[in-house]
């Protein structure tokens, strides 16, 4: 095959809502994709922070292939052997008391939104509350996902959304406390801003948002799609911190390039948000999927990725700030993990991304100006100096 015309026949045939990158992959090996020539990349992007195996990883896709075998979906009119599985290792790994399966971070989203204005109704008999969200937030792209997104340039075309969204600044929790009223039922917040640029929240703003939803008896979602399942060296980034939500959301990572999210809820949340006939999803919770959950926690447990991501982030950030020393443009490395971003000023990120690709590097943008680097979570030190080679070579514009 070649690249040109399988770009051309995609043009012509799939509706143009992603400006793609002149390459074409036909399959990926351990952290490594090929395109249909032949040429091997090195991939520090995992499908957006998804393909934390990498690829083609054998217990993986072994585990699909089985299941595949037995049942791929059956109605959530009826149980099913591994979502009852999958739903007892998730909380394992989060403290949560109970699980919800969507198809996506997005769907995910809509869910958690749902039972937090539930639990406010139950709470008051009443609806119309509000839901305080953050600025530069990203949420994912459902009119309910797009209203606590909080970048205008994403919601503009499409409003009006769902009202009642109020929108602070990101580790400022005056701001926060001067949108609170009785019509908020929750506050939503990423712990890690991915899409914003990579920002890390503060341990003091997480700690009050958590002070003040008790106080308020309101709802502190944490949106973990991105920053979760073991990217920052926890499976969750609020584990670190220490500051617990009451609903989470999770996907990406959750199913390693199975297309699943969840969203989890505590045991107050679950008891007075959401019963029969609230919520439901076709195929959300289907054999399948849950295999695929069950599957990746078994992985990350028996390989301790937590613990690799640990271990080398202090290398992976050594290598990033050696670049940043070397590039006055760079002005800035943040991030926790293995998920991090350079902060690029006076040349376009699309430039140096472009450059990279052609150097069969793959990096990825974050909030209009940073470069962002979420690799699989199995890279190894060969693969770090791999990658700082070949982004230096872009960055010099080699």
């Amino acid at each position: 095959m070649k690249t040109n015309p399988c770009i051309e026949q995609s043009e012509q045939n799939i509706l143009h809502t992603y400006n793609r990158f002149p390459v074409v992959f036909e399959k990926g090996d351990g952290v490594y994709l090929y395109d249909v020539e032949g040429r091997k990349y090195l991939d520090f992007a995992a499908g957006i922070a998804v393909n934390a195996l990498g690829y083609n990883h054998p217990s993986f896709t072994r585990a699909l292939q089985e299941q595949s075998q037995k049942l791929i979906h059956i109605s959530n009119l009826y149980y099913n052997v591994p979502m009852i599985e999958a739903g007892s290792r998730i909380l394992g790994i989060s403290g949560m008391d109970k699980v919800f399966f969507t198809n996506s971070g997005t769907e995910a989203i809509e869910g958690a939104l749902k039972a937090a204005k539930k639990y406010a109704s139950s709470r008051d008999g009443r609806a119309g509350h509000s839901i305080i969200a953050m600025n530069h937030s990203f949420h994912g792209r459902s009119v309910g996902a797009l209203s606590v997104t909080g970048t205008p340039a994403y919601r503009e075309p499409f409003e009006p959304l769902m009202s009642g969204v109020k929108f602070a600044d990101f580790n400022d929790f005056d701001s926060v406390k001067a949108l609170m009223d009785d019509s908020v039922c929750a506050i939503i917040v990423e712990p890690i801003q991915g899409e914003g640029g990579i920002y890390p929240a503060s341990p003091e703003f997480l700690q009050n948002l958590r002070k003040l939803c008790d106080e308020k008896d309101i709802l502190l979602i944490f949106d973990e799609i991105q920053c979760g399942m073991g990217r920052t060296g926890y499976y969750f980034a609020w584990q670190e911190y220490g500051v617990k939500p009451d609903i989470m959301t999770c996907a990406k990572a959750l199913g390693c390039g199975f297309p699943v999210g969840a969203f989890l809820l505590n045991a107050k949340a679950a008891s007075s948000s959401l019963v029969p006939g609230d919520h439901g999803s076709t195929y959300g919770g289907n054999p399948l999927a849950c295999a695929a959950v069950s599957q990746v926690i078994d992985i990350f447990e028996q390989e301790n990725l937590t613990g690799h991501v640990r271990e080398l982030t202090p290398y992976l950030e050594e290598q990033l700030d050696k670049l940043a020393e070397s590039f006055p443009f760079i002005k800035a490395r943040r991030g926790k993990g293995f998920m991090q971003g350079l902060v690029l000023e006076d040349i376009p990120v699309g430039q140096i991304i472009s450059r990279a690709l052609e150097n069969q590097l793959l990096v990825i943008s974050a909030g209009g100006n940073v470069l962002r680097l979420v690799p699989p979570l199995v890279i190894e030190k060969e693969q770090i100096d791999e990658m700082a080679e070949k982004l230096r070579d872009s960055l010099a514009g080699n």
